[in-house]
């Protein structure tokens, strides 16, 4: 694909296609990989999904920081190739394995021992903490090889290839409905493992999905100028890769944040409350694929142009990006509150827990059309080399103004479990709004800044 596909010079509609299809496909697996989990969870107990539930908040620490290595990567390497400096493209993928490993011994230390405590703040009791435990122990010491994983695929996302991401992830999908059986109830010589085998599975597949991007990497345009002596740490470049990724560590963090800001007031309605959003919230992640692709292709195609200094495509990917992805999603909302009971009623037999799940997908669909707008123009932030404005973006959209807002409401106001919800929907149309207002400003200051500079 990243001989095929020009992202300075293709038109801007055939790259988004290109780009977010096979990204949009791996993200449907990997939703489809956690629904499988949620399902066999639900086959455990109903306290189990209720763990797996609790988990996300915390496991999201590791989803945040990958993160912010993969989109560092594609930015600092897509913006090389853009300004034709392949040699300092290659050195950067090996740079970034190193940081994706250091990072992960941080974050190792920090699952381990910090779960019990944030558990005990979302409510859990010693029963519940102990059994979502067996099952986050053991992911976040495979935190290693996710690390890696996501470096790798930021290397080849900032080349335009999306699809060797989508191959690993449909085959993980396939892979995991094998493995989560044999590892939950075992079977011969392998023992029952319970919700832990959830677990157990995750990093095998993981392990498989790493050492197949290693081998793409190591025949990709870029791999003429790797060698092992670019994994030899390098200050400079280790800085560079920690500077860009930083706030968008931050930024994803704060959607962790938010996720447990949520389960706080949630958690005041009971465990079952928990057990359908949770069920819910992994149908709606269903939802959200083609805009988490539509993320992927902004960042990827936006960097090489920004090194290009191709500003006018910019503007243009930005607003045919938001025009795709605000249409798609309002047609999604509307399926999403249809068939809000059924959708959550495939996770979990207990009639309370699915009531509770259907008010937030009623809710979430009146939300869905303004979603785009933050995936989208957080992309761009991270492809202009500006993701401090990310983490600005996810520290009102996701803690102060929810925050502020749902204390008001729940413990002031006395509000039920549905004004959750509902307030999260205002304060998700008022930062949308706004922020399609400061983004023609923000990109008119950066344009004339590069311009200036360049000019001199």
């Amino acid at each position: 694909m990243s001989e095929k596909l020009k992202l300075t010079k293709d038109p801007i509609w055939t790259l988004l296609r290109k780009v977010t299809i096979p990204a949009s496909v791996g993200s449907l697996f990997q939703t489809f990989y956690n629904l499988v989990d949620t399902w066999f969870a639900g086959r455990i107990s109903a306290e189990a999904i209720g763990a797996i539930a609790k988990s996300f908040p915390i496991y999201f620490v590791i989803i945040a920081v990958g993160v912010g290595i993969g989109a560092a990567t594609n930015a600092c390497i897509g913006n090389l190739i853009g300004q034709k400096k392949m040699d300092k493209a290659s050195l950067f993928i090996a740079q970034s394995v190193v940081f994706a490993l250091v990072t992960s011994v941080i974050v190792t230390l920090f699952g381990l021992n910090a779960s019990e405590f944030l558990l005990s703040v979302m409510g859990s009791d010693a029963a519940s903490i102990a059994l979502t435990r067996e099952y986050l122990d053991i992911i976040f010491l495979g935190t290693f090889i996710v690390m890696v994983q996501i470096s790798l695929n930021g290397a080849l996302n900032a080349q335009g290839d999306t699809k060797s991401y989508r191959n690993v992830l449909i085959f993980s999908f396939f892979l995991n409905i094998f493995l989560n059986p044999l590892f939950i109830w075992g079977y011969g010589v392998v023992p029952a493992f319970g919700i832990a085998g959830l677990a157990i599975a995750t990093v095998i597949a993981q392990s498989i999905g790493a050492i197949y991007l290693a081998y793409k990497i190591s025949s990709c345009k870029l791999k003429k100028y790797l060698s092992i002596k670019c994994f030899i740490p390098k200050f400079v470049l280790l800085k560079k890769l920690f500077t860009q990724a930083l706030p968008i560590m931050f930024s994803m963090l704060f959607i962790g944040v938010g996720i447990f800001n949520i389960l706080y007031f949630i958690g005041q309605f009971g465990d079952l409350a928990t057990a359908g959003y949770g069920a819910a919230l992994r149908v709606e992640q269903v939802f959200l694929l083609p805009v988490i692709g539509l993320n992927t292709a902004v960042l990827s195609i936006g960097g090489q142009n920004f090194g290009a200094k191709k500003f006018n495509r910019i503007r243009e990917l930005y607003s045919k990006a938001l025009l795709f992805g605000s249409s798609f999603m309002a047609v999604a909302g509307l399926i999403l509150f249809v068939g809000a009971e059924f959708f959550v009623s495939q996770f979990t037999d207990n009639q309370e827990a699915i009531i509770h799940g259907a008010i937030y997908l009623k809710v979430a669909a009146l939300i869905a059309p303004i979603y785009p707008v933050f995936f989208i123009t957080t992309a761009v932030f991270q492809a202009l080399k500006k993701p401090i404005y990310s983490l600005y973006l996810s520290i009102l959209r996701l803690t102060a103004f929810p925050f502020l807002s749902l204390w008001y409401v729940i413990n002031i106001r006395g509000g039920d479990y549905e004004d959750i919800f509902y307030t999260i929907m205002a304060t998700n149309w008022f930062m949308g709004i706004s922020l399609i207002i400061f983004i023609g400003y923000f990109l008119n200051n950066v344009f004339k800044q590069k311009k200036s500079h360049f000019s001199y």
